[in-house]
């Protein structure tokens, strides 16, 4: 069919059609809710108990399938791997080992690519988890444990297109991996650290340490120092504050930005004026270890702009709410 003959198609239908496909792909994954049973709970066993890696295979649409799944798997703490049946019937087998659980994608059962290799890990003594929508098919016969994913029909409207069974599996693929991932008792950290470059590892994986000023790049005072002399020291380091530390080395206070403004609007004389006499004391703080996530938590709810970091009373470290801007934390 011609572009033109597709221009003049009627497209009233369209968001019908669409809305159709998504009840009926909704419906597809709903009914996996009461058809799960001892079958789903013996595949978790078997995903938990592998010593080796989960190893996904499926051909086209199921193929593309796999990758997901396993990729999902991955992420949530179950080691996992994507490997074509066609590639592993030429050589990619070798991938496998009888350490490893084969997850094998196939709507049919009866995939002619994972049939090929499935006799042969058989007999290296690799389980197999099938997944399929036949649960009497060659595939399912050889399997140590079927899950069925049938559906009623296609969202396709040909009813030919992989559309409600792709569905249908990858969703059964997720709830594996979340079952898996719970039972692990796989959390938020541990999510981070398999995904440093995103913005939730970033945000658990960061901490006031990585992005504190240290050394000579922290602003401080003595307590015994003028007011002139801390907006000096303000003015050297640039973060719009200077802590003030008290004769017995400790966080004696903090003298801001704000605190020289309210200074100035009341008309007071600063030119001799001690910073110990108009600093806030008890400032607010962190710890070093605290992730960086919480400093930005704790700057947003007390509307201030920055942070004295203390280890055992002592200053460590001074953050602004920059540094977490910069780490793309806040």
């Amino acid at each position: 069919m011609s572009p033109t003959e597709v221009s003049a198609r009627p497209r009233a239908n369209a968001l019908e059609l669409a809305r159709t496909v998504l009840r009926i792909e909704a419906q597809a994954v709903a009914a996996l809710v009461d058809r799960l049973d001892d079958a789903f709970l013996r595949a978790v066993d078997l995903l938990l108990r592998c010593r080796g890696r989960v190893v996904v295979s499926g051909v086209g649409k199921s193929g593309h399938i796999g990758r997901k799944i396993a990729a999902t798997l991955a992420s949530t703490g179950t080691p996992a791997m994507f490997v074509h049946a066609a590639e592993a019937a030429h050589g990619d087998l070798g991938m496998i080992t009888r350490s490893d659980v084969l997850v094998a994608l196939s709507y049919s059962g009866q995939t002619t690519e994972l049939l090929t290799i499935v006799p042969t890990l058989k007999r290296e003594g690799t389980p197999l988890l099938a997944i399929t929508g036949e649960a009497d098919s060659p595939l399912a016969r050889h399997a140590d444990v079927h899950l069925d994913v049938r559906v009623d029909k296609e969202a396709c409207p040909l009813n030919l297109a992989p559309t409600s069974s792709t569905t249908a599996m990858l969703a059964l693929g997720d709830a594996l991996a979340v079952a898996c991932l719970d039972a692990r008792g796989f959390g938020p950290e541990d999510f981070a650290r398999s995904h440093p470059g995103g913005a939730l590892g970033r945000r658990l994986l960061t901490k006031v340490e990585d992005v504190m000023a240290t050394g000579e790049a922290i602003p401080s005072v003595p307590a015994t120092a003028t007011v002139m002399e801390a907006i000096r020291e303000i003015s050297r380091k640039r973060l719009g504050m200077t802590a003030v530390i008290g004769a017995d080395g400790q966080l004696a206070g903090i003298f801001t930005d704000g605190d020289l403004r309210r200074l100035l609007e009341r008309g007071t004389s600063v030119r001799d004026l001690s910073v110990a006499e108009v600093m806030t004391r008890d400032p607010l703080t962190i710890g070093p270890g605290a992730l960086a996530a919480e400093a930005a938590q704790l700057i947003e709810s007390t509307l201030r702009n920055q942070l004295l970091v203390v280890d055992n009373g002592r200053l460590v470290g001074a953050l602004h709410a920059h540094d977490l801007t910069a780490a793309r934390v806040l």
